[in-house]
């Protein structure tokens, strides 16, 4: 799937940029696994494809606990769109393949 692969991710968050790198590996034509590394680890997760819209949630601990759902859209070699960060609000999201 146009998905698969390796992507560097940029989330802007409430206390500055954070970067990552994301895993993506599709099961089917509308879900996927993923393997997420940055600032607050190494996070796996399970999300689902609609289209060109991939979404998924995953849980950090540091700074503190947070449950982070991401919902982004692809296009070519390139993501955006947003990551719902609990109590702080939304963030947006951009991305490029690595």
């Amino acid at each position: 799937m146009a998905t698969d692969g390796e992507w560097k991710l940029v989330l802007e968050t409430p206390i500055g940029p954070q970067e990552a790198q994301l895993s993506i590996k599709s099961k089917s034509t509308t879900a996927f696994d993923g393997v997420m590394n940055g600032p607050a680890g190494q996070q796996t997760f399970e999300g689902a494809i609609d289209g060109d819209t991939l979404t998924w949630q995953t849980d950090i601990t540091n700074p503190m606990p947070l449950t982070l759902e991401f919902t982004v859209k692809v296009e070519g070699d390139a993501l955006s769109g947003e990551a719902k960060l609990g109590m702080f609000g939304v963030a947006p999201v951009t991305g490029a393949r690595a």
